[in-house]
């Protein structure tokens, strides 16, 4: 092989055409087929970035193979909350930051529109975004002899009465030592994320996703006194049944579920693997919060 020289502006052009080649950022773009219109609006940004980086695939996320995740460097979700969720826990084990282009109605963590992402994106490749990494959860339930469900979590998980629908009783430990037994239809235990999705609803404080911790919280108690508590992001949560019903189960992000046994004991703790999201440099966390759901809001005054 010819060594390539610097004093010859042939060989120089050639280096820094590998220079160039090499420092080529490479993308993965997933889409929701659910979603009006993705197809349009994906082909078009696809169109816009080749000339600036190589599109390694566009696929559905569970058309993915690892080894497409693993080479590259950033994760494009075109779609909603729930499609970055879903990509997400994929995406953790190759550490690709995500950068979510909202297509769907409130977009906690789809922070671009297809607009400010052309606007950033060549920002995003030279390394001057910031890429905010968010904790997730491990849940196992193990059966007494082995785990037989595993998955991770970036909202949460949750254990749900389901059919026929009376409330069950829950014991909960934590690190070991005995927290509370609940009676209610259900409890959540979420990540900072999940804290403005269903924890949120069921009255749980908002947390910012920039914090490590985990949030316990009942789903309509039978008591006034049970509150939802935050703990230590690196405690162990068991939650092992009293009382159950013939339809419980346990949910992760209210997309992968398993049935729940009398037997079954609920682990779950701190995943090695974080989310790691780029954020918007035209918004602040707490736009979504307060511009959508009125957060915090002023009374509208009549005539006013």
């Amino acid at each position: 092989m010819r060594r390539l020289s610097t004093d010859n502006p042939d060989d120089a052009g050639a280096q820094v055409k590998i220079m160039s080649e090499a420092n080529v950022k490479k993308l993965v773009v997933f889409r929701d087929p659910v979603k009006g219109q993705v197809s349009s609006i994906v082909a078009e940004f696809v169109e816009f970035a080749s000339s600036r980086c190589e599109i390694v695939a566009s696929c559905h996320i569970d058309e993915c193979s690892p080894e497409v995740l693993s080479e590259s460097d950033f994760a494009v979700v075109f779609g909603g909350d729930g499609s970055i969720i879903s990509a997400a826990r994929s995406l953790a084990q190759s550490s690709v930051p995500v950068i979510g282009v909202n297509l769907g109605k409130l977009g906690f963590l789809a922070e671009f529109s297809a607009d400010e992402l052309k606007q950033n994106l060549d920002d995003i490749l030279g390394g001057r975004a910031r890429i905010e990494k968010r904790m997730m959860l491990d849940c196992t339930v193990f059966d007494g002899k082995k785990d037989r469900f595993r998955s991770q979590a970036v909202n949460d998980v949750f254990i749900t009465a389901g059919p026929p629908f009376r409330m069950i009783e829950l014991r909960i430990t934590v690190d070991g030592q005995r927290l509370a037994d609940c009676v209610s239809d259900g409890l959540i235990i979420s990540t900072p994320t999940g804290s403005t999705a269903y924890n949120m609803s069921a009255g749980g404080p908002i947390l910012s996703g920039k914090m490590e911790a985990m949030v316990v919280t009942s789903i309509c108690p039978h008591s006034l006194s049970f509150r939802p508590i935050v703990i230590n992001a690196d405690s162990r949560i068991e939650v092992s049944a009293v009382h159950l019903n013939d339809g419980s189960s346990v949910l992760v992000d209210g997309q992968v579920s398993a049935p729940l046994g009398m037997a079954d004991v609920v682990r779950i703790g701190r995943a090695k693997e974080a989310f790691l999201i780029v954020n918007n440099p035209l918004r602040t966390e707490w736009d979504t919060l307060a511009g959508k759901l009125d957060w915090a809001g002023k009374p509208k005054y009549k005539g006013v």
